[in-house]
Protein backbone atom coordinates (compact mmCIF):
# COMPACT_ATOMS: atom_id res chain seq x y z
CA UNK A 1 0.00 0.00 0.00
CA UNK A 2 0.66 3.53 -0.26
CA UNK A 3 2.66 4.18 3.07
CA UNK A 4 3.71 7.96 3.06
CA UNK A 5 0.44 9.57 3.80
CA UNK A 6 0.89 12.82 5.89
CA UNK A 7 0.69 15.67 3.52
CA UNK A 8 0.79 19.27 5.11
CA UNK A 9 0.05 18.10 8.70
CA UNK A 10 1.24 21.55 9.34
CA UNK A 11 3.11 24.62 7.77
CA UNK A 12 6.11 24.48 10.04
CA UNK A 13 6.12 20.26 9.64
CA UNK A 14 5.92 20.36 5.87
CA UNK A 15 9.10 22.88 5.61
CA UNK A 16 10.86 20.48 8.22
CA UNK A 17 9.57 17.82 5.53
CA UNK A 18 10.80 19.69 2.65
CA UNK A 19 14.31 20.59 3.72
CA UNK A 20 14.88 16.75 4.70
CA UNK A 21 13.23 15.24 1.52
CA UNK A 22 13.07 17.94 -0.89
CA UNK A 23 12.04 17.18 -4.20
CA UNK A 24 15.30 16.07 -6.10
CA UNK A 25 15.82 18.13 -9.74
CA UNK A 26 15.39 15.71 -12.34
CA UNK A 27 13.81 15.50 -15.67
CA UNK A 28 10.72 14.39 -17.01
CA UNK A 29 10.58 10.32 -17.00
CA UNK A 30 11.07 9.39 -20.40
CA UNK A 31 13.54 10.13 -22.39
CA UNK A 32 16.07 7.57 -22.92
CA UNK A 33 20.25 7.35 -22.84
CA UNK A 34 22.81 5.03 -21.25
CA UNK A 35 23.57 6.95 -18.89
CA UNK A 36 19.99 7.33 -17.86
CA UNK A 37 17.90 5.58 -15.38
CA UNK A 38 13.63 5.99 -15.21
CA UNK A 39 12.17 5.78 -11.84
CA UNK A 40 8.94 4.94 -10.47
CA UNK A 41 8.32 5.60 -6.90
CA UNK A 42 5.90 6.94 -4.49
CA UNK A 43 5.81 10.98 -4.04
CA UNK A 44 8.46 12.28 -1.40
CA UNK A 45 9.77 8.27 -1.11
CA UNK A 46 13.38 9.27 -1.54
CA UNK A 47 15.55 11.96 -0.36
CA UNK A 48 16.66 14.31 -2.76
CA UNK A 49 19.90 14.48 -1.79
CA UNK A 50 20.29 10.72 -2.42
CA UNK A 51 19.42 11.01 -6.05
CA UNK A 52 22.14 13.65 -6.48
CA UNK A 53 24.35 11.65 -4.73
CA UNK A 54 24.02 8.42 -6.96
CA UNK A 55 24.00 10.70 -10.22
CA UNK A 56 27.50 12.73 -8.87
CA UNK A 57 28.95 9.20 -7.79
CA UNK A 58 27.65 7.49 -10.98
CA UNK A 59 27.24 9.90 -14.09
CA UNK A 60 23.58 8.19 -14.46
CA UNK A 61 20.86 10.96 -14.53
CA UNK A 62 17.97 9.84 -12.95
CA UNK A 63 14.60 11.02 -14.17
CA UNK A 64 11.62 10.72 -11.17
CA UNK A 65 8.13 9.83 -11.88
CA UNK A 66 5.57 9.40 -8.88
CA UNK A 67 2.10 8.11 -7.78
CA UNK A 68 0.09 8.12 -4.82
CA UNK A 69 -1.52 4.45 -4.66
CA UNK A 70 -0.23 1.00 -6.27
CA UNK A 71 -2.84 1.01 -8.37
CA UNK A 72 -2.25 4.29 -10.02
CA UNK A 73 1.25 2.53 -10.49
CA UNK A 74 -0.24 -0.41 -12.19
CA UNK A 75 -2.04 2.04 -14.80
CA UNK A 76 0.83 4.38 -14.80
CA UNK A 77 2.73 1.41 -15.40
CA UNK A 78 0.64 -0.70 -17.97
CA UNK A 79 0.47 1.97 -19.99
CA UNK A 80 3.77 1.38 -21.89
CA UNK A 81 4.07 5.22 -22.71
CA UNK A 82 7.34 5.38 -20.06
CA UNK A 83 9.86 2.73 -20.29
CA UNK A 84 10.78 2.48 -16.13
CA UNK A 85 13.85 0.94 -15.29
CA UNK A 86 13.37 0.91 -11.84
CA UNK A 87 9.93 0.62 -9.30
CA UNK A 88 9.09 0.68 -5.93
CA UNK A 89 5.83 -0.48 -4.89
CA UNK A 90 3.92 -2.45 -2.30
CA UNK A 91 4.33 -6.39 -1.53
CA UNK A 92 0.99 -7.15 -3.26
CA UNK A 93 1.57 -5.31 -6.69
CA UNK A 94 5.00 -6.94 -6.82
CA UNK A 95 3.32 -10.56 -6.60
CA UNK A 96 0.87 -9.31 -9.35
CA UNK A 97 3.78 -8.02 -11.60
CA UNK A 98 5.63 -11.49 -11.37
CA UNK A 99 2.85 -13.69 -11.90
CA UNK A 100 2.03 -11.34 -15.11
CA UNK A 101 5.84 -11.65 -16.10
CA UNK A 102 6.81 -8.04 -15.88
CA UNK A 103 9.45 -8.11 -13.61
CA UNK A 104 13.45 -9.01 -14.25
CA UNK A 105 15.23 -11.17 -12.30
CA UNK A 106 18.02 -8.99 -9.92
CA UNK A 107 21.55 -10.32 -10.14
CA UNK A 108 22.17 -9.99 -6.23
CA UNK A 109 25.22 -11.33 -6.26
CA UNK A 110 27.04 -8.34 -8.12
CA UNK A 111 26.11 -6.07 -5.25
CA UNK A 112 28.54 -4.66 -2.76
CA UNK A 113 25.73 -3.52 -0.07
CA UNK A 114 22.92 -6.26 -0.45
CA UNK A 115 24.63 -7.73 2.80
CA UNK A 116 22.77 -5.28 4.91
CA UNK A 117 19.58 -6.29 4.06
CA UNK A 118 17.90 -7.99 7.59
CA UNK A 119 17.57 -11.84 6.98
CA UNK A 120 13.94 -11.59 9.06
CA UNK A 121 12.55 -8.84 6.46
CA UNK A 122 13.86 -10.60 3.51
CA UNK A 123 12.31 -13.62 4.79
CA UNK A 124 8.91 -12.37 5.38
CA UNK A 125 9.13 -10.79 1.23
CA UNK A 126 9.13 -14.17 0.95
CA UNK A 127 5.62 -14.36 1.03
CA UNK A 128 5.03 -12.31 -2.62
CA UNK A 129 8.70 -12.75 -3.77
CA UNK A 130 9.71 -16.45 -3.10
CA UNK A 131 13.51 -16.52 -2.77
CA UNK A 132 13.55 -13.27 -3.28
CA UNK A 133 14.81 -13.31 -6.98
CA UNK A 134 12.92 -10.22 -8.03
CA UNK A 135 12.22 -7.61 -5.64
CA UNK A 136 14.08 -5.79 -2.83
CA UNK A 137 12.84 -4.50 0.50
CA UNK A 138 12.77 -0.74 1.21
CA UNK A 139 10.52 0.01 3.65
CA UNK A 140 8.38 -1.61 6.02
CA UNK A 141 5.54 -1.37 8.41
CA UNK A 142 2.53 -2.68 10.26
CA UNK A 143 -1.54 -1.10 9.92
CA UNK A 144 -2.45 0.01 13.15
CA UNK A 145 -4.74 2.24 15.32
CA UNK A 146 -2.98 5.90 16.50
CA UNK A 147 -5.05 6.79 19.39
CA UNK A 148 -5.65 10.57 21.20
CA UNK A 149 -4.69 9.26 24.95
CA UNK A 150 -6.43 11.94 26.62
CA UNK A 151 -9.50 10.74 24.88
CA UNK A 152 -8.96 7.07 25.37
CA UNK A 153 -6.76 4.57 27.28
CA UNK A 154 -4.22 2.46 26.54
CA UNK A 155 -6.09 -0.85 27.62
CA UNK A 156 -9.01 0.05 25.72
CA UNK A 157 -7.03 -0.22 21.92
CA UNK A 158 -5.70 -3.31 22.90
CA UNK A 159 -8.82 -5.09 20.38
CA UNK A 160 -9.72 -3.78 17.25
CA UNK A 161 -13.17 -3.87 19.56
CA UNK A 162 -12.44 0.19 19.80
CA UNK A 163 -13.11 0.88 16.85
CA UNK A 164 -16.66 -0.71 17.47
CA UNK A 165 -17.51 1.24 20.55
CA UNK A 166 -19.92 3.50 20.58
CA UNK A 167 -18.77 6.35 22.57
CA UNK A 168 -16.77 6.93 19.94
CA UNK A 169 -19.38 8.16 17.98
CA UNK A 170 -18.07 10.27 15.13
CA UNK A 171 -14.56 10.72 16.01
CA UNK A 172 -12.86 7.38 14.30
CA UNK A 173 -11.21 7.79 11.25
CA UNK A 174 -10.37 4.53 8.68
CA UNK A 175 -8.69 4.43 5.61
CA UNK A 176 -10.26 4.93 2.39
CA UNK A 177 -8.79 1.74 1.03
CA UNK A 178 -10.62 -1.42 0.92
CA UNK A 179 -8.22 -4.16 2.17
CA UNK A 180 -7.02 -1.78 4.83
CA UNK A 181 -10.54 -1.11 6.65
CA UNK A 182 -11.65 -4.80 5.97
CA UNK A 183 -8.42 -5.87 8.12
CA UNK A 184 -9.63 -5.08 11.47
CA UNK A 185 -13.24 -6.61 10.80
CA UNK A 186 -11.28 -9.69 9.87
CA UNK A 187 -9.00 -10.35 12.49
CA UNK A 188 -12.06 -9.66 15.04
CA UNK A 189 -13.50 -12.25 12.86
CA UNK A 190 -11.01 -14.32 13.73
CA UNK A 191 -10.37 -14.54 9.31
CA UNK A 192 -7.61 -14.33 7.70
CA UNK A 193 -6.60 -11.19 5.70
CA UNK A 194 -5.96 -12.72 2.57
CA UNK A 195 -8.84 -14.64 2.26
CA UNK A 196 -10.60 -14.98 -0.73
CA UNK A 197 -13.76 -16.60 0.78
CA UNK A 198 -16.68 -14.96 -0.21
CA UNK A 199 -18.72 -15.63 3.15
CA UNK A 200 -15.84 -14.79 4.97
CA UNK A 201 -15.46 -10.99 3.32
CA UNK A 202 -19.78 -10.54 3.41
CA UNK A 203 -19.21 -11.09 6.83
CA UNK A 204 -16.85 -8.43 7.60
CA UNK A 205 -18.92 -6.45 5.50
CA UNK A 206 -21.66 -6.51 7.97
CA UNK A 207 -19.20 -5.69 10.44
CA UNK A 208 -18.10 -2.45 8.17
CA UNK A 209 -21.41 -1.78 7.89
CA UNK A 210 -22.07 -1.98 11.21
CA UNK A 211 -19.48 0.48 12.39
CA UNK A 212 -20.39 3.10 9.45
CA UNK A 213 -22.19 5.93 11.90
CA UNK A 214 -19.52 5.64 14.24
CA UNK A 215 -17.22 6.34 11.34
CA UNK A 216 -15.80 10.61 11.22
CA UNK A 217 -14.44 9.98 8.02
CA UNK A 218 -12.82 7.42 5.46
CA UNK A 219 -9.70 9.59 5.01
CA UNK A 220 -5.71 8.93 3.21
CA UNK A 221 -3.83 12.20 3.59
CA UNK A 222 -5.79 14.25 5.83
CA UNK A 223 -5.80 11.50 8.51
CA UNK A 224 -2.43 13.01 11.05
CA UNK A 225 -3.81 16.29 10.23
CA UNK A 226 -7.11 15.27 11.70
CA UNK A 227 -5.46 13.56 14.12
CA UNK A 228 -2.84 15.95 15.33
CA UNK A 229 -5.77 18.85 15.66
CA UNK A 230 -7.48 16.63 18.13
CA UNK A 231 -10.47 16.60 15.77
CA UNK A 232 -10.57 13.02 15.97
CA UNK A 233 -9.97 10.11 18.82
CA UNK A 234 -9.10 6.71 16.79
CA UNK A 235 -7.47 6.52 13.36
CA UNK A 236 -6.78 3.50 11.14
CA UNK A 237 -3.12 4.39 10.53
CA UNK A 238 -0.08 2.72 9.04
CA UNK A 239 2.96 3.44 11.07
CA UNK A 240 4.77 5.58 10.07
CA UNK A 241 2.23 7.82 9.45
CA UNK A 242 1.50 7.62 13.05
CA UNK A 243 5.37 8.22 13.98
CA UNK A 244 5.08 11.64 11.87
CA UNK A 245 1.85 12.60 13.45
CA UNK A 246 2.88 11.71 17.21
CA UNK A 247 6.05 13.71 16.87
CA UNK A 248 3.94 17.14 16.25
CA UNK A 249 1.56 15.99 19.10
CA UNK A 250 2.44 14.48 22.44
CA UNK A 251 -1.30 13.26 22.99
CA UNK A 252 -1.15 10.67 20.28
CA UNK A 253 0.26 7.19 20.35
CA UNK A 254 -0.33 4.15 18.40
CA UNK A 255 -0.84 0.13 18.64
CA UNK A 256 -1.10 -3.00 16.63
CA UNK A 257 -4.30 -4.75 18.23
CA UNK A 258 -4.16 -8.20 19.98
CA UNK A 259 -5.92 -9.93 17.24
CA UNK A 260 -3.10 -9.13 14.48
CA UNK A 261 -2.87 -7.12 11.57
CA UNK A 262 -0.89 -6.32 8.11
CA UNK A 263 2.63 -6.41 8.01
CA UNK A 264 3.48 -4.35 4.73
CA UNK A 265 6.62 -4.48 2.77
CA UNK A 266 7.56 -1.54 -0.10
CA UNK A 267 9.75 -2.91 -2.38
CA UNK A 268 11.74 -2.11 -5.35
CA UNK A 269 11.68 -4.78 -8.79
CA UNK A 270 13.36 -4.11 -12.11
CA UNK A 271 10.31 -4.23 -15.41
CA UNK A 272 11.33 -6.98 -17.15
CA UNK A 273 11.63 -4.60 -20.07
CA UNK A 274 14.33 -2.15 -18.79
CA UNK A 275 16.50 -1.19 -20.87
CA UNK A 276 18.38 0.01 -17.98
CA UNK A 277 19.09 -2.94 -16.35
CA UNK A 278 22.95 -2.42 -15.09
CA UNK A 279 22.10 1.08 -14.01
CA UNK A 280 19.21 -0.03 -11.66
CA UNK A 281 21.23 -2.67 -10.52
CA UNK A 282 23.36 -0.33 -9.55
CA UNK A 283 21.02 2.02 -7.80
CA UNK A 284 19.69 -0.60 -6.07
CA UNK A 285 22.80 -1.84 -4.61
CA UNK A 286 23.35 2.15 -3.79
CA UNK A 287 20.46 2.52 -1.96
CA UNK A 288 21.48 -0.65 0.22
CA UNK A 289 24.31 1.37 1.79
CA UNK A 290 24.17 2.57 5.13
CA UNK A 291 24.92 6.23 4.79
CA UNK A 292 22.59 6.54 1.80
CA UNK A 293 19.81 4.35 3.16
CA UNK A 294 20.00 6.04 6.74
CA UNK A 295 19.00 9.60 4.44
CA UNK A 296 15.88 7.61 2.89
CA UNK A 297 14.91 6.64 6.72
CA UNK A 298 15.26 10.49 7.84
CA UNK A 299 13.07 11.47 5.07
CA UNK A 300 10.60 8.89 5.42
CA UNK A 301 10.52 7.82 9.11
CA UNK A 302 9.36 4.04 8.01
CA UNK A 303 11.27 0.95 9.50
CA UNK A 304 14.14 0.40 7.01
CA UNK A 305 15.23 -3.08 6.94
CA UNK A 306 18.59 -2.34 6.41
CA UNK A 307 20.35 -3.74 9.27
CA UNK A 308 23.58 -1.74 9.35
CA UNK A 309 21.41 2.04 9.44
CA UNK A 310 19.57 0.32 13.02
CA UNK A 311 22.30 -0.70 14.43
CA UNK A 312 23.80 2.95 13.97
CA UNK A 313 20.45 4.45 15.38
CA UNK A 314 20.51 6.42 18.72
CA UNK A 315 18.80 4.13 21.51
CA UNK A 316 15.56 6.22 21.67
CA UNK A 317 14.83 5.53 17.74
CA UNK A 318 16.15 1.98 17.61
CA UNK A 319 13.36 1.30 20.57
CA UNK A 320 10.48 3.01 19.13
CA UNK A 321 7.68 0.16 18.49
CA UNK A 322 5.42 2.56 16.35
CA UNK A 323 8.55 2.23 13.64
CA UNK A 324 9.76 -0.68 14.66
CA UNK A 325 7.48 -3.21 15.38
CA UNK A 326 8.39 -5.68 18.32
CA UNK A 327 8.91 -9.34 17.68
CA UNK A 328 5.77 -10.54 19.09
CA UNK A 329 4.13 -7.88 16.86
CA UNK A 330 5.65 -8.66 13.68
CA UNK A 331 5.26 -12.29 14.20
CA UNK A 332 1.24 -11.60 14.92
CA UNK A 333 0.87 -9.64 11.44
CA UNK A 334 0.58 -10.68 8.07
CA UNK A 335 1.64 -9.66 4.57
CA UNK A 336 -1.12 -9.04 1.79
CA UNK A 337 -0.89 -11.32 -1.33
CA UNK A 338 -2.40 -10.65 -4.62
CA UNK A 339 -5.66 -11.81 -4.81
CA UNK A 340 -7.76 -13.45 -7.94
CA UNK A 341 -8.92 -11.31 -10.22
CA UNK A 342 -12.99 -12.74 -9.12
CA UNK A 343 -11.88 -11.53 -5.44
CA UNK A 344 -10.73 -8.47 -6.43
CA UNK A 345 -13.94 -7.32 -7.88
CA UNK A 346 -15.53 -8.57 -4.80
CA UNK A 347 -14.12 -6.53 -2.85
CA UNK A 348 -14.16 -3.43 -5.12
CA UNK A 349 -18.27 -4.38 -5.05
CA UNK A 350 -18.36 -4.56 -1.09
CA UNK A 351 -16.58 -1.39 -0.73
CA UNK A 352 -19.10 0.68 -2.94
CA UNK A 353 -21.81 -1.20 -1.05
CA UNK A 354 -20.29 -0.51 2.18
CA UNK A 355 -19.99 3.35 1.04
CA UNK A 356 -23.53 3.77 -0.13
CA UNK A 357 -25.17 2.65 3.12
Amino acid sequence: MKRFHYALITAAFAALLLSACGSADTDTAGSSGDNSLVVLNYGKYLDASAIKMFEQETGIKIKLEEYESPEEMYTKFSAGSISYDVVCTSDYMVERLIHEGKVAPIDFSSFSYYKNLDPAILAAAEVFDPQNQYSMPYFYGTLGILYNTTMVSEEETESWNILWDDRYRDTIIMQNSVRDSFVPALRLLGRDINTEDETDLRDALSLLVEQKPLVYAYYVDETADEMIAGNAALALVYSGEAATAMESNADLSYTVPKEGSNLWIDSWFIPADSTHKENAEKFLDFLCREDVAMLNFDCVCYATPNQAVVDALDEDTRNDTTIFPPDDVFANCTVYKQLGSDITKLYSYLWKTLKSE
